[in-house]
């Protein structure tokens, strides 16, 4: 009789996982039809996940110096949702490693302003995974499918679903990352959009050992098969900076310039992590090696 060794075992199970998800990813297009992103969490993600047994918490801040702004006599924009303009934003993502190769994130989105204070706006949960080291792919491969509420007063759109696939490179210094994000609303005006494509990128270079410096790239097209004119779409760039202090640190900040008519025209950004390993060890589990 043949017997499967226990290590064969393992590694058709995490081809399992992986192949339900991009399954996933298929029956994305069969349900009913995301607005463009919200700036509640503005990050290009890379395809490492947080290792088992240890936890991420991080804080996205961001601050709209020039965004939307009210209607003439009201405290609403022109599709009934609270203006950008000089609002701060404070998301919470708390990020739970499940294997060597799977995670979970639980957001908190936050807003505050002047005359309305600080107000929760929704929660998102999301799941991931990536390809096994044990893969050793050339490039970092991971897939992320993200889903959840934000209240009317702050989003056209309030129950989404987002399917990133990334994929990232370590070439010596330089660094690349590309999310080409696909997103649907379940409820809320965008529903009859169906699929709607929202690529995010970053390339930055590692200019010492502590300070990387770079470019991010966030947009929204609009629809498969029928982008929306220039005019129209969503388009951000980020000059940003990361600060490599200690592996259990993530520290990043970036001023973002919309140059169309759709887009915040100037945001200011920070996001400040901190793992937490209750393992025992400090084997993060990361991809790194794969990139």
């Amino acid at each position: 009789m043949l017997r499967t060794t226990p290590s064969v075992k393992r590694k058709a199970r995490n081809a399992s996982a992986v192949c339900a998800f991009f399954m996933a990813l298929s029956a994305f297009f069969l349900v009913r039809p995301l607005a463009a992103q919200d700036n509640y969490e503005i990050q290009v993600y890379g395809s490492d996940t947080v290792a088992p047994k240890t936890t991420m918490l991080e804080l996205h801040s961001n601050f709209t110096a020039d965004g939307s702004k009210p209607l003439p006599g009201s405290k609403y924009t022109v599709d009934g949702s609270y203006p950008t303009n000089h609002a701060e934003h404070e998301s919470i993502e708390i990020t739970q490693g499940l294997t060597s190769w799977s995670e979970v994130g639980f957001y908190i989105f936050t807003s505050s302003r002047s005359g309305q204070g600080v107000q929760w706006v929704g929660d998102h949960i999301r799941p991931r995974v990536r390809v096994p080291d044990s893969w050793h792919w050339p490039l970092g491969v991971s897939l992320s499918t993200e889903i959840g509420y934000q209240r009317r007063d702050f989003s056209t759109d309030t129950w989404t679903w987002e399917i990133r696939p990334i994929v990232d490179k370590q070439i010596g210094r330089w660094y690349f990352a590309l999310n080409p994000a696909l997103e649907r609303s379940f409820h809320g005006e965008s529903v009859s959009h169906g699929v709607e494509f929202s690529p995010n990128a970053k390339i930055s270079y590692d200019f010492t050992k502590v300070i990387t410096g770079g470019l991010e790239y966030y947009a929204s097209y609009g629809r498969l098969g029928d982008f929306d004119d220039l005019h129209n779409q969503q388009q951000q760039f980020f000059p940003a900076i990361d600060l490599n202090v200690s592996p259990n640190w993530e520290i990043n900040f970036g001023v973002g310039i919309g140059p169309t008519a759709s887009t915040d025209h100037l945001i200011v950004k920070a996001i400040i992590g901190r793992r937490f390993d209750w393992s025992g060890h400090r084997d993060h589990g990361s991809s790194l090696s794969t990139q």
